[in-house]
């Protein structure tokens, strides 16, 4: 297992953790809103790693052991939030590096590749989209929607009602459902809330940041290869924000995922690895 490793970015300390070696090209991860590295699986990053590859996965701000701010109180922007991918490169002395990121962690890949083009080799898009919330673009799916509206936060001090929470969330975002992915989710929940230094802020403050910007209309001024990844049955952001993603970044490649939800299930990785090392691989257009 790799160890954690403590950087400085900007005002805020963030935990990262490596996978292979230094002198690989680099491949930074970038999870969604109120995700640690550790939903990054180890398996995961490992195989990409073994194709020579250092992949690099970090805790967000108010996530695992990353600098915490009080509960509803974030004091940082989703710019910021974008600003920190850059910072954990600098960190590492990686002058390129391909980026994946998904869901919010999407969002913020493509906010810093249009800010720091120069930095980003390629950029890998999974379950995200080019503007949530777009009249253009379908919302989320009365099921899930359904899911918010009557999901209830859990006592915080509770270590097992905090893990079912985790669980049910996750379980709403998926197409389907089986007992693995139950008993996967529910220890991955488990290693979340004990790594949390805050378990309320994690999964409470980055839905509470303000000043949201919009990037869409700058998209057709990205350069470096992009692979955009997104499941046919995502609730969240259905599958015509990865069309859209697709058509506004020019020549980007569109893989998707049939009967994928809203995540990055095992059962998809022998199709998205395979394809993430070929992109990576690409020379610069």
């Amino acid at each position: 297992m790799p160890h954690d490793e403590f950087i400085r970015v900007g005002d805020t300390d963030l935990c990262a953790q490596t996978f292979g070696r230094r002198t690989d090209p680099a491949v930074l991860l970038i999870g969604g809103a109120s995700r640690s590295m550790d939903w990054w699986d180890v398996a995961f990053c490992e195989r990409l790693a073994a194709a020579d590859r250092l992949v690099i996965r970090y805790d967000h701000r108010d996530t695992g052991a990353s600098s915490w701010y009080q509960p509803g109180c974030p004091q940082y922007t989703f710019a910021d939030l974008a600003a920190d991918a850059i910072g954990v490169l600098d960190a590492y002395e990686v002058d390129r590096a391909h980026v994946i990121g998904l869901s919010m962690g999407g969002q913020l890949a493509q906010i810093a590749a249009l800010a720091n083009p120069e930095r980003v080799a390629s950029l890998t898009l999974i379950a995200t989209s080019p503007q949530p919330r777009a009249p253009d673009l379908p919302p989320t799916t009365e099921r899930l929607q359904a899911h918010f509206d009557i999901a209830a936060a859990p006592d915080w001090t509770d270590r097992s009602a905090v893990i079912d929470y985790i669980v049910a969330q996750d379980r709403a975002y998926t197409a389907t459902w089986t007992a693995d992915e139950e008993t996967v989710t529910r220890d991955r929940a488990a290693l979340v809330v004990d790594r949390s230094a805050c378990v309320e802020a994690s999964h409470t403050n980055h839905y509470a940041m303000r000043g949201h910007p919009r990037w869409r209309d700058q998209l057709a001024g990205l350069t470096m290869p992009a692979l955009v990844v997104h499941g046919t049955h995502d609730p969240l952001f259905p599958l015509e924000h990865g069309l859209a993603l697709a058509a506004e970044i020019p020549d980007a490649t569109l893989l998707r995922l049939l009967g994928i939800g809203h995540e990055l299930p095992q059962r998809s990785w022998d199709t998205v690895i395979p394809a993430v090392i070929h992109h990576t691989s690409r020379k610069d257009r």
